[in-house]
């Protein structure tokens, strides 16, 4: 009765000792006698114990600043790692025999940097090792985001000793879409009188001089107003002559470009439609050299998946143009000016998302009055001496970027814009006088060709 009593006793106590010993770190090596042990691993700030088989009576370390011994007995030795690194402990006997040489390998604390990997970043799946006296991380995350707090808290642990061999999963490549949207309008209104006299002594004129003299001289009215009419009349050698002009215009300019460019994430991608423009550069001895400045639809941006479908991206888009109406001569050269509109930022947004990243809103006004002095005036008539010149020009200019994640996808699901186009044949082309053929090509891109677009498509300006 008494035996199993005690036999109960010593399971009890071995359940209640078992958790706690499952969480002392201290590991044990016993060293041989004569041959070399394998190597001791310690974590860094951490101790091991290492048993000798036999008692020895002498302790070194070969690198005191990589680990720090002591003896707890003639058999055994308390080792705690100060730095990672490598180093040798040699034992000794009474007679200086040599008993044995242990390689003490100290690495960084990697138990307590995997849990706080799980609580920071749960569900990962980053692998943990240790290679020299460095952390190797290796293992597929689920962002860019998460991959840089990995390697940060990693850092705390093993300064500057890092290995990165994560991988990013999911989607990884972008396709900017930006759309270039500019309207432009212009109206311009003038009326202008010109009177003019002519006798055999006397000849004045006021306003268009050049236009009123030739109505007195009786040739066709020289004016660039759309609308002008004289009136003239004369008392016997003297002629009286009144010239008015009118002159309208409105104008509307409506620009529009949406280049798309993929890229991975990252990586920069580059976009240019237009061309070059030559230009006239002087160089050493009395030379002339041209270099090219590219002008049209220009893009360049940088994009990085953050996490999930959060994009970041640095953008730089421009859409430019030749004006011919500013130009400069040098050299026997006509060098025209351009016109530029272009804005550079950085924004984050997600998958599907836009943003308009640029605005412009521009109201030009110009008014202008001219009279004879004293003559303009006068009340009714004064208006055959005054000229009103009235101008309004307006532009509005927005950038509106969308990013999209995107994946490869077969090349047959593809349409391209010259597939909705079919060379004629000879009957067609020589008997019908068709440019292109009947028959659309099959499969996608036969599909996308057999669209109407007869109906209410694409834009509608009022």
């Amino acid at each position: 009765m008494r035996m199993r009593t005690l036999l109960g006793a010593t399971a009890l106590g071995l359940a209640l000792i078992q958790p706690v010993a499952s969480k002392v770190e201290a590991q044990s090596l016993r060293v041989m006698t004569g041959a070399p042990a394998n190597a001791l691993q310690v974590p860094m700030n951490r101790a091991v114990v290492v048993e000798s088989d036999v008692p020895f009576a002498e302790l070194s370390i070969a690198n005191p600043g990589i680990a720090d011994i002591s003896t707890l007995s003639d058999k055994s030795i308390y080792v705690l790692g100060k730095a990672p690194g490598r180093t040798t402990m040699t034992l000794l006997g009474a007679d200086g025999r040599l008993i044995s040489n242990v390689e003490v390998h100290v690495t960084p604390d990697i138990a307590e940097f995997k849990e706080r990997l799980r609580q920071i970043l749960p569900g990962e799946q980053i692998e943990v090792r240790t290679a020299n006296d460095g952390i190797v991380l290796s293992g597929t995350v689920s962002s860019t985001a998460k991959l840089d707090r990995a390697l940060d808290l990693a850092n705390r642990y093993a300064p500057e000793r890092i290995s990165n061999l994560m991988s990013v999963g999911g989607t990884q490549q972008v396709m900017l879409k930006v759309r270039f949207a500019e309207m432009q309008r212009s109206v311009s209104k003038s009326l202008s009188a010109s009177l003019g006299i002519n006798s055999s002594n006397v000849g004045a004129a006021t306003g268009n001089i050049t236009g009123i003299n030739n109505y007195l001289s009786g040739n066709t009215i020289s004016t660039t107003a759309n609308g002008a009419m004289g009136i003239g009349f004369s008392a016997g050698s003297v002629q009286f002559a009144v010239l008015l002009e009118a002159l309208e215009s409105k104008g509307v300019v409506r620009t529009l470009a949406e280049p798309n460019l993929t890229a991975l994430s990252g990586q920069e991608a580059k976009f240019l439609a237009g061309g070059e423009y030559p230009i006239p550069v002087a160089g050493g001895n009395d030379t002339v050299t041209i270099e090219y400045k590219p002008f049209g639809v220009e893009m360049n941006f940088t994009p990085v998946v953050v996490d999930g479908d959060l994009i970041n991206l640095t953008i730089n888009a421009s859409v430019s143009s030749i004006d011919s109406t500013v130009s400069l001569q040098s050299g026997g050269f006509t060098i025209n000016a351009f016109k530029r509109r272009e804005t550079s930022t950085t924004v984050e947004m997600r998958d599907g998302e836009s943003f308009a990243i640029a605005g412009l809103l521009q109201d030009d006004f110009r008014n202008l009055n001219g009279q004879v002095p004293w003559l303009g005036d006068i009340p009714v008539l004064g208006a055959l001496f005054r000229s009103a010149e009235y101008a309004r020009a307006q532009s509005e200019l927005v950038i509106i970027v969308t990013p999209h994640l995107v994946t490869p996808t077969r090349g047959e699901a593809l349409a391209l814009p010259t597939d909705r186009v079919k060379l004629p044949t000879e009957r067609e082309q020589f008997l019908f006088g068709k440019i292109t053929g009947k028959n659309a090509p099959k499969g996608a891109a036969g599909e996308v060709a057999r669209q109407d677009f007869s109906g209410s498509y694409g834009y509608v300006m009022e």
